[in-house]
């Protein structure tokens, strides 16, 4: 496959950040990083007979792919975590646009973590749609009551048994991520330097995760 290039930087690396910092350390140091940091992207809501603990969830922007071939964002609350932390579960109501878009659009998805530091983490995968009751009970969760609410038709009431509560499972198929390597100050002297000197700023750990590495992980 041919790559987009618009110069010739001959021996130098045309990518100075990315030669500069992407590393390959073990297997469990990459993933524990990169569930660690999932783990960690945390935002504070407001709901009502919840505990503080509760009230904070994981987010993420969670991108589809619509039937005419379009893309399409949308943030998500993260439920729980698979396979020993690599693969992703999400609560959805059936009848929305993300759905639609995976059963018609196709079943490749995209999932961007990402926190105010600048840290992020990009996991492609495929998308599953889970109606299993027993399974949407597992990880329901009475904030839904919120999002789903109730049509007082002792049916659809954003219960546990309102069959409009599905489970959206994405198995990962590659990740990316960069977590910073140590204190924003430091990161911010970093750069300053690098402006100043023209080279290439020592800041993140730039990391990727293949298939067969995730597949290993799995098979823990």
């Amino acid at each position: 496959m041919s790559s987009f290039s618009n110069t010739d930087t001959g021996s130098k690396p045309a990518d100075p950040y990315k030669e500069k910092n992407l590393e390959e350390p073990s297997l469990k140091e990459k993933v524990e990083a990169l569930t660690s940091f999932v783990d960690k992207c945390k935002v504070g809501l407001i709901a009502p007979g919840l505990s503080s603990a509760a009230n904070r969830e994981q987010f993420c922007m969670m991108t589809t792919q619509t039937s005419d071939g379009l893309l399409a964002s949308r943030c998500m609350a993260l439920a729980a975590k698979e396979s020993n932390g690599v693969d992703f579960i999400f609560h959805s109501n059936s009848e929305s646009g993300k759905t639609d878009d995976i059963k018609e659009g196709g079943s490749e998805i995209n999932l961007g973590f990402l926190n105010n530091s600048g840290e992020w983490a990009s996991v492609s995968g495929k998308a599953t749609i889970e109606t299993n009751r027993d399974l949407v009970k597992q990880y329901y969760s009475p904030a839904l009551k919120a999002w789903i609410g109730d049509l007082g038709d002792g049916k659809h009431d954003g219960g546990p048994e309102d069959p409009r509560i599905v489970l959206i499972k994405v198995q990962t198929h590659t990740a990316q991520y960069a977590v910073s390597r140590g204190t924003a100050i430091g990161g911010f002297v970093e750069v300053v330097k690098g402006v100043a000197t023209g080279e290439a700023p020592s800041v993140n750990k730039l990391r990727q995760l293949s298939e067969a590495e995730l597949q290993q992980w799995r098979s823990k």
